[in-house]
């Protein structure tokens, strides 16, 4: 950096396309006098330098994004690139990640200037190039980058190559560390990002106290999810650490712009988020100078209210609005084009845009002294004594194992609710980690999903909480008729202990988010990257075949179904038959690490079939024989759910009166079965020896499941013994306002329905159900 001026001259002056107005001088000012009066900093001239290198930093980082979208190199020197220097086919989403470009290095600054090392996540996922560009300025990368990136022309022409660049190694997958979306090779990312709007749900209830989170949130996202305005209902210092979320308002989605901006900018949402319980600010999105500011006001603000013994909720919660043009720094600025490519034409091919290409990369560029020495004035983790970013606290979660109870065991034959006993076991499991935050996702029904203990233990969070009703200030039950809201503070929890509770056709506004975070852990896993945190169970109830009553819009078996579809390793679905399966299964979910599960748990009475030693055993592997033995017996009736268990012991009990043998075999984990489709998906399922001794080769069966029947015989294609053999029976999207007999008529799943089934494939004469109707439905 050149040392021809003082250091705050040089940062007055700008850099490039940067430029410093009257506001952002005034606060930084304030902002220098205060860092040097609190001892957090030496003095306003290393102040200043750190501004003024952050401003260089900004410059090549947005330099180097345009150069991945675009080019194969960068060169150094400054120098124009050729044709034969571009990408035939460029790709990039190029003016949401110049915006970042700032954003990022604000946060960078912010941390150098405080000595502070705060997490980060990024809402919109596809604006990677600008961290990826950033992290290789700086060399703060993930161990598969390193190496392969860096700060010299070699380094950066593998990021631009690799960005892209669709190469797959021999097993197929990516090989490249790099993505077109935030992803487990980015340093320091926790989300992918790819769901807009779900990082706006997440980040009040990620860091813990004495952690400190900047959210980079993205305004067209602003219309995804208006949940994200309930962040002042959960947040309190007691159990929450710093949140502070930034929004990038550029005014532009893909193709229009955006809400925010047609119902009137930036005082239009200050006064949005003000009327919602928030603190905002207005700052200049094209300074990273404004970002560290309002990242630092907002952390001593917050911090100030925590440190208040007369603090009262909801707390005034800083949001940073930081108003820019899409793209800014590049041709296109603040139009349509500059979602994609800002550039008229491919300067591959047209000379026009190569012009244009150069012209801007012109502007941007940093001399490499002067770069490098920026990068050093801002790398001072060491001097600081405190971890580079890529290491910050949320990047690895792994609290302690948490102590599972022993369950209290009913005894074969009681009926009680399943969800009753998984509720008793539940707050036992809360007392049992009183060290772990707990947060339990409820939409709305707590109570009448049969929880009402744990309601009781842990109530509803509110500001104000209402007399005589299960609520309190520090309540753990997030409640709000938004699933994905409170999916998400359950999700984000990754250093505590979670439960989201759910009826089971409404679970479905769930799966995106569910997915997103399936994606992220099990590229993880692919990459050798073991996540810690404790699994997340989704209990979905009130489900299908009991939820008769309330019309077909309530029965709905969708969400198990489309995570059945999910590596099962990382992906658990659960299928238990009564309490004591229930508990075994909810505690050997809650043993795992890095996944996450989704339970389908039974509301209504019904009777209990199997122990304590039965219900671990079937947990453990995934199946297990009620009733017979496969090898003694002439058919097998499998049942996946707990109806479907009853209709097929009265199945089995009418064959046993025509002599007929007839097995009743429970599968309570359906992926544990599959046919495995990677090295850890089979390391996870039975291997042929012990799913032959369960489902012996060739055997006639008939399959009742909760589920629908043709998604089943995919999953369970090993034990399938072909179409002559094998029938299998479930919802065929028929119900209405019915009773629990009549969802299983209308779905010809009753037992008479697997009698036929099972003549179909014994080819055996078997008398007509109907005459036995009485006698075994009492």
């Amino acid at each position: 950096m050149s040392t021809d001026t003082d250091p705050r001259s040089q940062w007055l002056a700008g850099y490039g396309p940067i430029h410093h107005d009257q506001q952002t001088r005034q606060r930084i000012a304030e902002l220098a006098a205060q860092l040097v009066a609190d001892g957090r900093i030496a003095d306003e001239d290393r102040f200043y330098a750190m501004l003024a290198a952050a401003d260089r930093l900004t410059c090549a980082g947005m330099n180097v994004v345009a150069h991945m979208t675009y080019a194969r190199r960068v060169d150094l020197d400054g120098q124009p690139l050729a044709a034969e220097d571009f990408k035939p086919v460029p790709e990039g989403h190029t003016g949401g990640s110049l915006n970042m470009v700032p954003a990022f290095v604000g946060y960078l600054l912010a941390n150098a200037l405080s000595g502070r090392t705060r997490a980060w996540l990024m809402g919109q996922g596809h604006c990677v190039a600008a961290i990826e560009a950033i992290n290789t300025l700086t060399g703060d990368l993930s161990p598969a980058q390193q190496g392969r990136y860096e700060l010299s022309e070699a380094g950066l022409a593998r990021l631009c190559q690799d960005f892209y660049s669709y190469q797959t190694d021999a097993g197929g997958m990516p090989s490249a560390p790099l993505g077109s979306h935030a992803g487990p090779n980015t340093a320091g990312a926790i989300s992918e990002g790819g769901y807009l709007g779900f990082a706006e749900l997440q980040y009040i209830h990620m860091p813990l106290p004495g952690e400190s989170l900047v959210a980079f949130l993205s305004d067209g996202a602003f219309e995804e999810q208006r949940g994200s305005d309930w962040a002042p209902r959960w947040w309190r210092a007691e159990d929450c650490g710093i949140a502070i979320p930034v929004m990038i308002l550029n005014g532009r989605r893909i193709e229009q712009r955006t809400q925010i901006i047609q119902e009137g900018g930036p005082e239009w949402l200050l006064e949005d988020q003000r009327h919602n319980g928030f603190d905002p600010v207005i700052i200049d999105g094209r300074d990273p100078a404004a970002f560290a500011w309002a990242i630092l006001m907002a952390e001593d603000r917050l911090e100030a209210f925590a440190a208040d013994p007369q603090r009262r909720y909801p707390a005034p919660l800083p949001y940073v609005i930081a108003e820019t043009e899409k793209g800014f720094g590049f041709p296109g600025a603040g139009t349509n084009a500059a979602h994609n490519l800002p550039l008229v034409s491919n300067p591959h091919r047209d000379a026009v845009a190569r012009e244009l290409f150069n012209s801007s990369a012109r502007a941007l560029h940093v001399p490499l002294p002067e770069l490098q020495q920026a990068v050093a004035t801002l790398a001072n983790h060491d001097r600081q004594n405190r971890p580079l970013e890529s290491r910050n606290p949320l990047v690895h979660r792994e609290p302690a194992a948490p102590v599972l109870p022993t369950p209290q065991w009913q005894a074969p034959g009681l009926e009680d609710s399943a969800m009753t006993a998984l509720d008793r076991w539940f707050v036992e499991l809360v007392r049992a980690n009183p060290q772990l935050r707990v947060r339990v996702g409820n939409p709305d029904e707590l109570a009448s999903n049969k929880m009402g203990e744990t309601l009781a233990l842990l109530k509803h969070r509110v500001n104000e909480p209402e007399p005589g009703v299960p609520e309190d200030l520090h309540g753990s039950v997030i409640t709000a008729l938004n699933e994905e809201a409170v999916a998400a503070a359950a999700l984000a929890n990754k250093a505590g202990l979670n439960l989201i509770v759910s009826y089971e056709a409404f679970a479905v506004k769930m799966l995106g988010l569910m997915r997103q975070e399936a994606i992220f852990v099990r590229r993880q896993k692919e990459l050798g990257q073991r996540p810690g945190w404790l699994p997340v169970p989704l209990v979905v109830t009130s489900h299908t075949w009991e939820n008769s009553k309330n019309e077909q819009s309530h029965q709905d078996p969708t969400i198990g179904e489309a995570l059945l579809g999910e590596m099962s390793d990382t992906v658990r679905v659960l299928f238990p038959v009564g309490g004591n399966t229930t508990v075994a299964a909810m505690r050997s979910v809650y043993a795992g690490r890095g996944q996450l599960a989704c339970v389908v748990v039974s509301k209504r009475e019904v009777k209990q079939y199997l122990d304590g030693a039965g219900a671990e055993a079937l947990v453990e592997q995934g199946a297990a024989h009620v009733v017979g033995d496969p090898t003694s017996a002439d058919v097998q009736l499998i049942a996946i759910g707990a109806y479907q268990l009853e209709e097929a012991l009265r199945a089995q009990a009418a064959l046993a009166q025509q002599g007929r043998a007839a097995c009743v075999t429970v599968i309570i984990e359906p992926g544990r079965l599959r046919s495995p489709r990677d090295e850890l998906e089979a390391s996870f399922v039975l291997d042929d020896a012990r799913l032959q001794a369960l489902f012996p080769p060739g055997m006639p069966r008939v399959i009742l499941t909760h589920t629908r029947p043709e998604p089943m015989l995919g999953i369970l294609r090993r034990i399938d013994s072909g179409p002559q053999k094998t029938r299998a029976l479930g919802y065929i999207s028929r119900g209405g306002t019915l009773d629990v007999a009549g969802m299983l008529r209308a779905n010809r799943c009753t037992w008479q329905d697997a009698l036929r089934a099972t003549a179909l494939v014994t080819g055996w004469t078997l008398s007509e159900p109907d005459e036995q109707d009485q006698a075994l439905d009492n």
